[in-house]
C-alpha cells in the first residue's frame, strides 16, 4: 500500500463505526492508502475482520472490533480498546446506518425508533465519549454519514430515515459552528445514490411500492468513488461533502421556492418519474459480466 501524505491521515488513528462493508469498507481502504492507522468496529465482526485484514495486506495497520452502535456500553468499549491499540482517536467516523420502505401510515412507531436510534443516535452516543477528549486536547475529527434523503424532499417511503438523516446534518452542521473554534473539525458525508447492498436487510412495510430516489439526472455511483470524494473533501476543509455535485443546484432550487420544489416532486410522481438515478455505461457492462 502506497502511503500518501496529508495532513488529516498520515500518522493519525481512525476509528469507523460501521467500516466493515460498502461505503464504511470503502472509507477505511481509502483512510488506511492516505497514511492512517484504522479501527474497523461493526456489528458484523467477521466483515470487520475482512475489511482490517484487506488493510494490513496492503501494508497498513487496522484492528477490528464488534460493536453494536444501539448499545452505550458497546461504543465505549470499542473506543477504549481502539485507544488501546493505536492510541487516542484523532478521527472518528459514525457510519451506521439502516432503511426501511412503506407508507408512514403503515409503519409502526417502534420502528420509527428503531430506524433514529439506528441512525442518529449512534453519532450522540459516539460523541458523548469522544467530545470531551477532543474538547480537552483541542484538536480532532468528527465524521457522520447522512444521506440526500435528509438533504432535501423526495424520500416519501422511507420517513424515519429522511428524519434520522435530517438530524444528522443538522447535527454535523452545528458541531461545525460550536466545535471549529476550539479546533475540532467536523464534516459531513452526504451519500446520493450509491452501488451498496443496503437494500439487502430493508424491511418493507407497504407492499408494492414504488420507492423513491433523489433525481434521475443523477448517475450512480460506487463506494470507492465515494471515499475518495470524502477524503479529498477532509483535506480540503469542506464540512458538507455530497457525492454528488448536483447536490448544490437542486438545495438552490428548493431555498429558492421550497413549496415549488414540492409541488414539481408531486408532478414529477404522478408522470411516472420516481427519481431513480442512472446506470452509467460502463457500470452496466461490469455488472453484465460479473452475472454471466
Amino acid at each position: 500500500m502506497t502511503e500518501q501524505t496529508g495532513s488529516v491521515f498520515a500518522g493519525r488513528n481512525a476509528l469507523i463505526y460501521g467500516g466493515a462493508k460498502g461505503i464504511g469498507r470503502a472509507v477505511a481502504l481509502e483512510f488506511a492508502l492516505r497514511g492512517a492507522r484504522v479501527a474497523v468496529a461493526d456489528i458484523d465482526q467477521t466483515e470487520a475482520e475482512h475489511t482490517a485484514a484487506m488493510i494490513v495486506e496492503g501494508g497498513g495497520q487496522a484492528k477490528a472490533y464488534r460493536c453494536d452502535v444501539t448499545s452505550d456500553a458497546s461504543v465505549r468499549e470499542v473506543a477504549e480498546a481502539a485507544h488501546a491499540a493505536f492510541g487516542e482517536a484523532d478521527i472518528v467516523m459514525n457510519n451506521v446506518g439502516g432503511i426501511l420502505h412503506g407508507n408512514p401510515e403503515d409503519i409502526p412507531v417502534a420502528e420509527w425508533q428503531r430506524i433514529l436510534d439506528l441512525n442518529l443516535m449512534p453519532v450522540v452516543r459516539s460523541n458523548a465519549v469522544f467530545l470531551p477528549k477532543m474538547l480537552a486536547r483541542g484538536s480532532g475529527f468528527i465524521v457522520n454519514t447522512a444521506s440526500f434523503a435528509g438533504l432535501y424532499p423526495f424520500a416519501t417511503t422511507r420517513m424515519p430515515y429522511v428524519s434520522a438523516k435530517a438530524g444528522v446534518i443538522a447535527l454535523s452542521e452545528s458541531l461545525a459552528l460550536y466545535l471549529e473554534p476550539q479546533g475540532i473539525r467536523v464534516s459531513c458525508l452526504i451519500p446520493g445514490p450509491v452501488m451498496t447492498n443496503v437494500l439487502d436487510g430493508m424491511k418493507t412495510w407497504t407492499e408494492g411500492l414504488e420507492m423513491r430516489g433523489p433525481g434521475s439526472d443523477l448517475d450512480l455511483t460506487t463506494v470507492d468513488d465515494v471515499a475518495r470524494t470524502l477524503a479529498d473533501g477532509m483535506e480540503a476543509g469542506k464540512i458538507l461533502i455530497p457525492t454528488h455535485d448536483e447536490a448544490w443546484a437542486t438545495m438552490a432550487r428548493h431555498a429558492a421556492d421550497p413549496d415549488g420544489f414540492i409541488r414539481d416532486k408531486i408532478s414529477e410522481i404522478e408522470a411516472g418519474d420516481y427519481g431513480k438515478p442512472r446506470i452509467p455505461e460502463a457500470m452496466l457492462a461490469a455488472m453484465k459480466a460479473r452475472n454471466a
